[in-house]
């Protein structure tokens, strides 16, 4: 996602969001002297990115998985794969055993 040019075309969007939601925003713009809607624009940037990158890590990591032939190895990336399909506290480090 690249961040809007002079050239870029805006679009005027009424949305409705939770109260607090729109309070989080309005701190968020107050601490960066911003408005609303730049904040909002700025937040929702950041979300499509975030969004996209962690597409790409979960592609990543079931290729590699996939391509894996090591025992070891492809253990290792099994974890990896559930770490970026369930979050990083996903997978046990240590046997109770």
């Amino acid at each position: 996602m690249a961040t809007r040019s002079k050239s870029a075309k805006s679009v005027r969007q009424s949305v409705t969001i939770p109260a607090t939601l729109a309070a989080d925003v309005r701190r968020v713009a107050k601490e960066r002297h911003v408005t609303m809607s730049r904040a909002l624009v700025v937040l929702a940037e950041r979300g499509v990115r975030a969004e996209a990158e962690a597409k790409q890590q979960l592609k990543a990591a079931y290729r590699n998985f996939v391509e894996e032939v090591e025992p070891e190895r492809k253990n290792e990336a099994g974890r990896d794969l559930i770490r970026v399909i369930f979050g990083k506290d996903s997978v046990a480090e240590d046997s109770v055993f």
